[in-house]
């Protein structure tokens, strides 16, 4: 684009509309540029300027006259169409086209900045030794390789290598405000880019930060908002007072209520209110919504917190030793502690204090509860309650990303590789701790934590259940486009796994499920300076994502093959009839126990509090009207109607098997 030195003429209009120059040779325009609409402002140091002409929506409704208006510009590059009006430091910014900044105090840009990128945080280990420099480009996987596998320096130090450099490339003496974004009633914005159509309005400090932004998802920062050194990515809304200090948000999170955060990230579809947070790695959805709550040096996953939850370690010899893991799906009931370092198996429910440090991992779907004193584990009791089934649920309609690029890489099936993984451990735990444990012995002592004998048989059974209903979930997705028409060939086709590569071990990098050798070819790559930077580095994570089925049917294969003697594609017809069976058998039942817990949530116990002034058909009436009735309730009636498809499905698909023999 062409730029000119102002003409005497618009020399003279501006100096007639109040404006002041210290040398107006230092202003450069467009060929089109018209000088009607700059009145009462200065000018200092390089600046060009675009073309302003027509209006601009300033709010909802409200259209100004675009130009610059009672403002001081220095050394600022203004493209087309923009409002600038009542700023009082305007210095070192590139302004793109259709922005407003209204009635701010101080936007600049010092010698040099990387806009909050690269800046390390204290995450996960308040001590230290897990540091992380946080980027506009940071996905929940690449923090889980950074912070969690220390184990391998050479990796840890190619990666914070790859980091660097990208952080390096965003080094500028200027600052962005791209277009469509709208600055409104600040009061000082220094060393920050601001995104497209990014929505800032009565903030009190932004510093040394990135706010990514797009049309599809613009990123909203309101009202008494305090951040020094961020990261802020499309779609996510922090308002309400809230403080964050060396932290990153993710996409399409939810921060405010005077919510505090330090050293932590936050990613995909987070919320957090009231509380606060320090050294925290919360993973995609997790969710703290209470002003008397405290997470502190531990990852989350698919986490909700309840009220007074707190995790802490005060023995402080060498230092704070906090930092706990807490996997998928876990959930604090109201004030449940837990005293750090500890770990917790996925969709697990913390109930009461816990003075000692465990190790959950090995049990998904638990209750954790505290029994006269003393940490108590109840495997598998998670499996059927309300509270799960409405998390699988939810969490995929509940994802607000609206950005074409999501960053964070998850995956939301219940039954994968990773937890069926752990479901087999925990069997073959509980066969192996039945077999040892004396029958005198009331309760069974396993890393840290205690079990009741007598619940050993049971929950075995609760997690056998679960296998069955994998096992016959994947093999159903792979012949469900059987028809009369299909035969042997077809059937055998469908249920062939290709290749190894989801054999073995699997993980869970924050979100994606992924085979560990695949984790470790990626590792591998990075530590050889085949995968260079952060571009291929999620390219490969990427593939992974998108390979997800393949794989987990390898997996499955072979789990299969252990269980029956068989691949998929060689076992007898009547043995798939039977896995069918058993899965349609197990997966009514499952929903049937869901239901039943459901059921809880309106009988007279529930009703309590109900029909203030009244009998009790008053009572009856007043909690239909507030909490409706059992039957007509959407989340039991679409249960009841899986149940019922799952049942129409597995007679079908038994009835083809059948004509194949």
């Amino acid at each position: 684009m062409n730029y000119r030195s102002l003409t005497e003429a618009e020399i003279g209009a501006l100096v007639s509309q109040g404006c002041f120059a210290d040398n107006w040779s230092d202003i450069s325009v467009k060929e089109q540029f018209s000088a009607r609409n700059i009145h009462n402002t200065r000018f200092d140091g390089k600046i060009t300027l675009g073309v302003f002409s027509g209006s601009i929506e300033t709010d909802q409704g409200i259209g100004e006259k675009c130009g610059i208006y009672s403002s001081c510009i220095r050394n600022c590059e203004i493209d087309d169409n923009v409002y600038i009006s009542d700023v009082r430091n305007l210095t070192n910014y590139l302004i793109e086209e259709n922005v407003v900044i209204e009635n701010a105090g101080s936007l600049t840009t010092g010698d040099e900045s990387t806009f909050g990128n690269g800046t390390s945080i204290d995450v996960l280990n308040e001590g230290g030794g897990r540091e992380l420099q946080i980027f506009d480009r940071l996905s929940s996987q690449i923090a889980y390789l950074a912070v969690l596998y220390r184990h391998d320096q050479q990796f840890s130090s190619s990666l914070s290598a790859i980091i660097s450099d990208y952080c390096e490339t965003k080094k500028r003496n200027h600052g962005r405000i791209e277009s469509g974004a709208r600055i409104q009633d600040t009061l000082i914005i220094r060393d920050v880019n601001i995104g497209s159509h990014a929505r800032i309005s009565g903030i009190n400090l932004l510093e040394e930060g990135t706010i990514i932004s797009c049309k599809e998802a613009p990123a909203i920062i309101g009202e008494g908002v305090i951040a020094k050194k961020f990261i802020i990515l499309s779609g996510s809304k922090v308002d309400s007072g809230t403080i964050i200090d060396k932290s990153f948000v993710g996409q399409s999170v939810k921060m405010g209520k005077q919510y505090s955060a330090e050293n932590s990230l936050f990613f995909a579809n987070c919320e957090a209110f009231h509380g606060e947070g320090c050294s925290v790695f919360a993973g995609p959805y997790t969710v703290t919504h209470h002003k008397s709550t405290l997470m502190i040096a531990s990852l989350f996953s698919f986490f909700n917190a309840g009220s007074g939850t707190n995790q802490s370690n005060h023995m402080y010899k060498l230092g704070p030793v906090h930092q706990g893991i807490l996997e998928r799906g876990s959930k604090t009931g109201s004030f449940a502690y837990l005293l750090l370092p500890c770990h917790i198996g996925a969709f697990t429910v913390v109930m009461g204090k816990h003075y000692v440090n465990f190790d959950s991992s090995d049990f998904p779907f638990s209750y954790i509860s505290e029994e006269k004193g003393k940490s108590e584990l109840t495997p598998a009791m998670n499996l059927f309650t309300v509270g799960t089934r409405r998390d699988i649920d939810k969490w995929p309609i509940r994802d607000r990303r609206r950005d074409p690029d999501k960053l964070d890489l998850i995956h939301f099936d219940l039954f994968n590789p990773y937890i069926v993984g752990k479901i087999i451990n925990g069997i073959n735990i509980l066969n192996e701790l039945g077999e040892k444990t004396d029958k005198k012995q009331d309760y069974i002592n396993y890393k840290g934590i205690n079990i009741h004998r007598l619940l050993l048989k049971t929950t075995r059974k609760y997690y056998e259940m679960a296998l069955k209903l994998y096992i016959g979930q994947e093999i159903v997705r792979r012949i469900l486009d059987l028809d009369n028409n299909s035969g042997i060939t077809d059937l055998r086709n469908m249920l062939t796994a290709q290749g190894t590569d989801g054999t073995g071990k699997w993980v869970e990098i924050c979100g994606l499920f992924s085979p560990a050798s695949k984790i470790d070819d990626l590792v591998l790559s990075v530590k050889t300076f085949k995968i260079r930077s952060i571009d291929e580095l999620n390219e490969n994570l990427t593939s992974i994502y998108n390979n997800y089925n393949k794989y987990a049917w390898i997996w499955c294969s072979n789990l299969i093959r252990q269980q029956t003697g068989d691949n998929p594609e060689n076992i007898p017809i009547d043995s798939l009839i039977q896995i069918i069976t058993d899965w349609k058998t197990n997966a009514i039942k499952l929903n049937n126990m869901i239901l039943k817990d459901a059921e809880k949530e309106f009988d007279s116990g529930s009703k309590l509090g109900f029909g203030i002034d009244g009998d009790v058909e008053t009572r009856d009436l007043d909690f239909q009207a507030v909490r409706g009735v059992y039957n007509n309730n959407k989340f039991v009636t679409n249960l009841q109607k899986e149940s019922k498809e799952i049942e129409v499905k597995a007679d079908r698909l038994i009835s083809i098997l059948g004509r194949c023999k």
